[in-house]
């Protein structure tokens, strides 16, 4: 088991550094200057804006951006040390080459995901601050998505065929299909608007005394949860349907029946625990999209998870959270692919991880 998880947690390296030459040069490549976003203001003048970019080194060609972001080590030709040296930054000068070697001590290859552009702020520290929102909102639509999606795919396949059978497949169809901004909006304006039964957007009502409501919480985590967990139900009813097929044509399923147990006791039992194996292929980059967030319906209900911090620092041209979060999102679908491999290896027996 060391020797296979080992394995794959060195066949992840070639891919995270995949990702990030493709998500780096992406970003880049979208129009607009954040220097511009940044700064905002007609007093200042475009020499201050030009030391502003040259302190970012963003006037720089991108290969060297890249080196520079990748490793924390930038090269700056014809530049004294004297200009860049700081507390943070150590510059050497060759000059032989008269160039300036800098070490600003950051680096995705050493865990620094880098500075926020727009508030000065560590990518790290403003990922941490949005995560109790994310979780929150992440392990709610999980669960819903697990309780419910679970029992009506194996319902589903008892009665093949039946009323309820067409009635779930169609509307597992009918969730998948539905855009999440045009489900959320609708939503919102018939539960919110028109019937004002739960709150529109946020994670809880603002107040002055800012105390802790848990049924304001829930209120405002319905909404929100509810479109999540509309397409997990509709995935995994129909993936549990199709396992629960084969399942329950099997020999020891027709010995259970013939021995006279209950039939609850051969769907959710006998049936269930078989049928669940496969399940464990989706289960693990789920649990990891907890902490992914969803972008899409944390924007449309204002939910201050990391989702909506990153779609926030997309339209701001906040480069360094942008590629920040999306190297942190992207070690959890590679680790959310390797706990699907190890539940798999856990809850079947035959199976041997080598």
């Amino acid at each position: 088991m060391f020797r296979y998880v080992l394995r794959r947690l060195l066949q992840a390296i070639p891919t995270l550094i995949g990702v990030s030459l493709i998500s780096f040069f992406l970003v880049n490549s979208a129009p607009g200057d954040p220097i511009l976003i940044r700064t905002f203001d007609p007093k200042i003048t475009e020499e201050t804006r030009d030391i502003m970019r040259r302190q970012l080194g963003l006037d720089q060609s991108l290969p060297v951006q890249y080196i520079s972001w990748f490793t924390g080590f930038t090269v700056r030709v014809g530049d004294t040390v004297e200009e860049f040296q700081s507390e943070t930054v150590s510059c050497d000068f060759v000059a032989l080459l008269n160039t300036t070697f800098c070490d600003t001590g950051g680096g995705i290859v050493r865990g620094n995901l880098g500075t926020s552009i727009s508030t000065n702020q560590p990518v790290w520290a403003r990922l941490v601050e949005r995560m109790p929102a994310t979780f929150e909102l992440g392990v709610a639509a999980l669960l819903v998505s697990l309780f419910l999606g679970v029992p009506l795919g194996v319902l589903s396949a008892v009665y093949q065929g039946s009323v309820f059978d067409n009635i779930t497949r169609f509307l597992a169809v009918v969730f998948n299909a539905l855009p999440a901004f045009w489900f959320g909006l609708m939503l919102i304006f018939l539960f919110g608007v028109v019937l004002g039964w739960l709150p529109t957007g946020g994670r809880q009502t603002v107040s002055l005394t800012n105390e802790f409501d848990l049924m304001d919480r829930v209120r405002h985590l319905i909404l929100p949860t509810a479109i999540l967990a509309f397409g997990g139900i509709a995935g995994i009813s129909r993936f549990m349907r199709t396992e629960t097929l084969e399942v329950i044509r099997t020999d020891y399923i027709r010995t259970a029946k013939a021995k006279g147990l209950a039939a609850r006791a051969v769907w959710f039992v006998h049936a269930l625990r078989n049928a669940l194996i496969p399940l464990m292929t989706i289960l693990g980059p789920s649990i990891a999209g907890v902490l992914t967030g969803a972008v899409i319906t944390e924007t449309i209900f204002s939910w201050p998870g990391m989702g909506r911090l990153t779609f926030s620092a997309a339209v701001q041209r906040d480069y360094p959270m942008v590629l920040g979060a999306v190297m942190f999102f992207s070690v959890l679908t590679i680790l959310g692919n390797l706990l699907s491999d190890i539940l798999y290896g856990v809850v079947d027996p035959r199976v041997r991880l080598s």
